[in-house]
């Protein structure tokens, strides 16, 4: 088989799991690092930061293809989503299902080098990551279901490192929900339409005509939980300056909006 047959033949694959889009990976594994250097109160050593990383493409990755096989019929009907692998029919579904086992088992393995409170953790976030596809079946707040599945490996970071999850790593684990529940809103302002015709739910369609000044107040409490962590924890000028990055960042997003 030649190296174009080969690419051509797994090219579904790849797109399954977002290969080609890693900035979901990024939103999962931000908040993972916040924790990790947080927890460790500077650089944490190199094997965390290894199992953690893992954890995270691993546990996206998984996450995307459970939800691809999920919604396979929602996204041939949305725009943003109509060229997904499945959508399209370019695999078969069992073949999607053994490559979520596989990404799962991969995941699992990891869990050797956890303690037992992060082991607890992480199987609570896989429940969390496993069953989001199917919260905008039911439920207006898919969004702030996806915030808490993303925001789990903060206390996990913390329980790991410091064998507890002190107040600081839940003011952190707060903060991620804000900002999870923003920036998929805004996915979901995208697809408000489509997901109106097909009866899928989610807080753009919630919010409806408020959705932009929503999204501003969410990401105001994001920046406020911010502050407070950044107070309780004493940290210096360069985080309170790195939040007016945020600030400008957040500005920056909601013109577009």
């Amino acid at each position: 088989m030649s190296l174009k047959n080969i690419i051509t033949s797994i090219d579904p694959y790849l797109k399954l799991i977002r290969f080609d889009r890693p900035i979901g990976t990024m939103l999962l594994l931000w908040p993972t690092l916040w924790a990790l250097w947080l927890a460790s109160e500077g650089m944490p050593s190199f094997k965390y930061l290894i199992i953690f990383s893992l954890g995270v493409f691993f546990m996206r990755s998984a996450g995307c293809v459970i939800n691809d096989i999920a919604d396979r019929k929602f996204d041939a009907q949305v725009q943003r989503t109509k060229k997904r692998p499945l959508a399209q029919q370019q695999l078969p579904v069992v073949n999607a299902w053994i490559l979520f086992v596989v990404l799962m088992m991969c995941a699992v393995m990891l869990l050797i080098f956890l303690n037992p409170l992060a082991i607890k953790l992480a199987l609570v976030a896989a429940f969390f990551a496993v069953t989001y596809p199917f919260m905008k079946r039911y439920t207006y707040l898919p969004q702030i279901y996806l915030g808490i599945a993303f925001a789990l490996s903060i206390p996990m970071a913390y329980a790991q490192i410091q064998e507890t999850i002190p107040a600081v790593a839940w003011l952190l684990f707060i903060a991620n929900i804000f900002w999870t529940t923003a920036y998929d809103t805004m996915y979901a302002m995208v697809d408000r339409e489509d997901d109106e015709k097909i009866g899928v739910k989610s807080t753009a369609i919630l919010f409806g005509d408020l959705d932009i000044i929503i999204t501003h107040i969410i990401q105001a409490f994001m920046m406020l939980v911010l502050l407070l962590l950044g107070r309780k924890l004493e940290l210096n000028v360069y985080f309170f300056l790195s939040l007016v990055v945020v600030l400008i960042l957040f500005i920056y997003q909601n013109k577009l909006l």
